[in-house]
């Protein structure tokens, strides 16, 4: 049976925001969180009201843009819901898509370690929301606790692709502090990371 996965978007021509060049970002359903503000906040409703594909499926779906991802040094991001969830799917796609296109990442890197660990030899470069390393608001934020992600981190570090990773450090409304960003930035710093994103959450509350 081939690999399929529900997709809430498919985005065409996002350039230098979701990884090098011209990019097509590609948004799975299912997250392992449930943040306050979250921003795809479809990606946890019922997951029939998508359409599904397999990787091949979206391949043709998102070769028109074959030009540009190699004049540019683009190719596909897949986002969220966490992607690491359909690592298969990722893995499959990267088999049968151009070998020149980049394949970046978008996660919240709380998934199993074996899921982070099948996907270094594919992912070109990561972006990580680690939302804050402190565990107390981390938890409060998401609903998870970030043991995890610290693990996962670690992994990457391991592996030596720290290079490949841009770590997204938000404000969080209500949440944290620029002091708690920066210690996120200290303890980050000490495992090796060094390509940073500060920015400040936009508030848009879920509905209840």
């Amino acid at each position: 049976m081939p690999t399929s996965a529900p997709i809430i978007g498919i985005v065409r021509h996002s350039i230098n925001v979701d990884g090098d060049g011209v990019c097509t970002l590609v948004a799975f359903h299912t997250c392992t969180l449930a943040c306050t503000y979250c921003l795809n906040p479809q990606s946890l409703t019922d997951a029939d009201k998508f359409p599904v594909f397999t990787p091949q499926e979206l391949l043709e779906r998102v070769k028109i843009d074959d030009l540009y991802f190699q004049a540019t040094g683009g190719g596909v991001t897949f986002g969220g819901g966490e992607p690491m969830l359909r690592a298969a799917f990722i893995q499959e796609f990267r088999s049968i898509c151009p070998e020149n296109w980049k394949i970046s990442i978008e996660t919240a890197l709380n998934v199993k370690a074996e899921l982070v660990k099948s996907l270094i030899p594919v992912i070109d470069k990561y972006y990580v929301d680690i939302k804050d390393m402190d565990t107390a608001i981390y938890e409060q934020y998401t609903g998870r606790n970030n043991s995890q992600v610290i693990e996962n981190l670690r992994i990457l570090a391991d592996n030596k692709v720290a290079d490949k990773v841009i770590i997204r450090i938000p404000l969080i409304p209500d949440y944290n502090t620029d002091a708690s960003q920066q210690e996120s930035i200290r303890l980050l710093e000490e495992m090796g990371f060094r390509n940073f994103d500060r920015f400040e959450y936009i508030k848009n509350p879920k509905k209840s």
